[in-house]
Parts: structure tokens; C-alpha cells; sequence
């Protein structure tokens, strides 16, 4: 596989792209692309809009004009050949006139799936699967999750202490972290599709689950506020139901069950952000993809733990986790992990019944 310096810097822009709309696509996936004139120099990117709009190919392709022809498209996802509300973007290639297209991921589904066929077919130069693991780990990740699993991403979002605190020995949990890291979980309950906490949580802090910015100002998009309440015990005056966002109350009676019911509302982006019982229930089953931690410099020595009984005996057992960034937020880190699938305890999903968040 030969890629140039300059599609390699188009391909890392375009992922930027899919990153800067992630949480605006759903159910289509948060696509990038880059046009590139022949000489190599970039002259259109574009990445996908929201349902119903035009995708990533096509936007760039309207920014390059004439100035496409005869050069590279460079995008995340492998164009697709297939009409749904939107025309083939393989077609909207060919008609521009580019000669090269480099793409991250091929399309994994059969129905939008020949896109790189069709443009080899018509002489275009096809490369598939350029840094295609930055490209699959980071914004299409989401629809990737969907199409593979048939559930949403669940990203659990966590707050604590150097002792692995959540809140103090009084419930008291209000500042845990200062306000940079607080600034943060704005901006990543923006990439998602929906916020979820138990009725644990919604009782004990009631929060907004809003994304506001830094005056406290709601933001245009919200995503769907989720209260897994089995036995409605969260009152109607709760400020999850003050209709800043829409709000879902879910009597689902697993994690699964709760994913499901998500995915079939058009959900690919879930951040969980209940307390420990309801982490350890998606942590057991083996359905959180990517774990974000916020820790303080601070020490508690009693209080609610980061998450709650995992059924892992011994240290052997234990949840493995990949860390994959780490980032200074003031005096607090954030640290990004990727948890395996092996949860230690040996049983499957329908052995158990924790659920947790009731």
C-alpha cells in the first residue's frame, strides 16, 4: 500500500472532521473527507451532516469544484454505492472526475457495501484500509459498534478520588474534580447520542444531564436524557424532567435490554454516567467500550467506590483495561481506557441478574 505524505495528512484531517460532528450523524456514521487537487494540495473537506443530509464526499466535492478532477479523495469510510435518502457517493466520485481515492475503513454492511468496486470498475485508483484502526477507534467507532453488535458504544464516564472515591462517607460528591474536567464532560456528553444514569443517581445528586458551556448556557443539541427507574422512584419535579432535553425513563431489566431499546430509538453513542452499581452492571456484561476517568488529587479514605462489586475474587481475575490517553485537565487527569471483554467471573450475561441503577 503506497500513500503519499500529503494523503496521510488528509486522511488524519478528515478524521478530525468525523470527530467535530460525532454525536450529529446518528444512525449514519460521522464520516471525514478531503479533497485533494493533483499537485497534492487540499481544495475541499467536508464530513457528514445529519440524517436526511448531504455526506462527507459530497460536501468536499462541492468545496473542490472543478479543482477535484484529476485528484484524490481521501476519506474515513469506503464511499458508498447504494441510494437511501441521500444518491451514491461512489457516483458523486466519478462524476467530479477524481482519480485516486484513499480510504480508513471499508464499508462493513452489504447494502451500502461496492462503493470501491464500482470506482475501480470506472479506472479510479482504490486504497483501502489507511490507518483504518485510528479510523475505527475513533468517530465512526459508534456506527461500527452498531453494525458489528447491534447495540450502541457505551463510553462510561467516571469522576473520582486517588482512592478510588466517588463521593465521601456523608454522600457529599460535589466538587469531586474542579472545573476544567467538569468543562470536559460537557464536551463529550456533546459527541453522544444519549446520557444514562440509575435512579440511584437521579435521586442522590439530580443532576441536569444537560451540555452546557462555560456560562452555564444550555446548548442547541442535547442528547437524550436515560433514567433506568425500574420502580419509578424518580419524581416528576427531578431536573432530568425539567424539558431542557428530551428524557426517557426505562424500566429495562438488564444493561442489554436497556442497549437495545436505545439502538432501536436510532442511539449509537451512550455515555454512561450512573453510579457504581449501575457501571458494575455494564462492566459485568461486557458492554462498556471505553472508559473515561476523571481523577483529583485528593484522598477520602471511605465513601462510595469508582464502581461496585464486580464478582472477580482474585487478583488474577481481575478487569484488564488499555489506557489510551492521558490528558491534564487543572489539577485533575483524565485518563481513557479500553476495558477487554473478560469480566473474570465466567458466567455469560443471562447467568446474572444485575442490572443495577434501580
Amino acid at each position: 500500500m503506497s500513500v503519499s505524505a500529503a494523503e496521510l495528512a488528509a486522511m488524519a484531517r478528515a478524521r478530525e472532521l468525523g470527530w467535530s460532528i460525532l454525536g450529529t450523524t446518528s444512525p449514519n456514521p460521522a464520516v471525514g473527507a478531503v479533497v485533494l487537487a493533483p499537485d497534492g494540495t487540499p481544495v475541499g473537506e467536508g464530513a457528514t451532516a445529519p440524517p436526511g443530509g448531504p455526506h462527507a464526499e459530497v460536501r468536499a466535492l462541492a468545496q473542490a469544484g472543478e479543482r477535484a478532477r484529476g485528484g484524490t479523495a481521501v476519506v474515513t469510510l469506503e464511499p458508498c454505492a447504494h441510494t437511501g435518502r441521500t444518491g451514491p457517493c461512489a457516483d458523486a466520485l466519478l462524476a467530479a472526475g477524481v482519480a485516486r481515492v484513499v480510504v480508513a475503513v471499508p464499508e462493513p454492511t452489504r447494502l451500502a457495501g461496492g462503493g470501491a468496486q464500482r470506482l475501480r470498475a470506472a479506472g479510479v485508483d482504490v486504497v483501502l484500509g489507511v490507518e483504518e484502526a485510528q479510523a475505527a477507534e475513533g468517530a465512526l467507532g459508534p456506527w461500527l459498534t452498531g453494525v458489528r453488535e447491534h447495540r450502541p458504544q457505551v463510553v462510561w464516564k467516571v469522576a473520582g478520588t486517588l482512592d478510588g472515591r466517588v463521593a465521601a462517607a456523608d454522600g457529599s460528591s460535589r466538587w469531586v474534580t474542579g472545573p476544567e474536567a467538569r468543562a470536559a464532560v460537557h464536551r463529550l456528553r456533546a459527541t453522544c447520542d444519549a446520557v444514562v444514569v440509575g435512579s440511584g443517581t437521579a435521586l442522590a445528586d439530580d443532576p441536569q444531564l444537560t451540555v452546557r458551556d462555560a456560562d452555564g448556557r444550555d446548548a442547541d443539541r442535547q442528547p437524550l436524557r436515560v433514567v433506568l427507574d425500574r420502580r419509578g422512584r424518580v419524581p416528576a419535579t427531578a431536573r432530568v424532567h425539567d424539558g431542557a432535553a428530551p428524557t426517557l425513563v426505562s424500566t429495562a431489566a438488564t444493561p442489554r435490554a436497556l442497549l437495545d431499546e436505545l439502538f432501536a430509538r436510532d442511539v449509537r453513542r451512550v455515555l454512561l454516567e450512573g453510579g457504581p452499581t449501575l457501571a458494575a452492571a455494564f462492566l459485568r456484561d461486557g458492554l462498556v467500550d471505553e472508559a473515561v476517568v476523571h481523577l483529583a488529587p485528593k484522598l477520602l479514605g471511605a465513601g462510595a467506590p469508582l464502581v461496585g462489586d464486580l464478582g472477580i475474587s482474585g487478583i488474577g481475575a481481575a478487569l484488564s483495561l488499555t489506557v489510551s490517553g492521558l490528558t491534564h485537565l487543572g489539577g485533575d487527569v483524565e485518563i481513557r481506557l479500553r476495558p477487554t471483554r473478560h469480566t473474570g467471573d465466567g458466567r455469560t450475561a443471562e447467568d446474572r441478574d444485575a442490572t443495577g441503577g434501580s
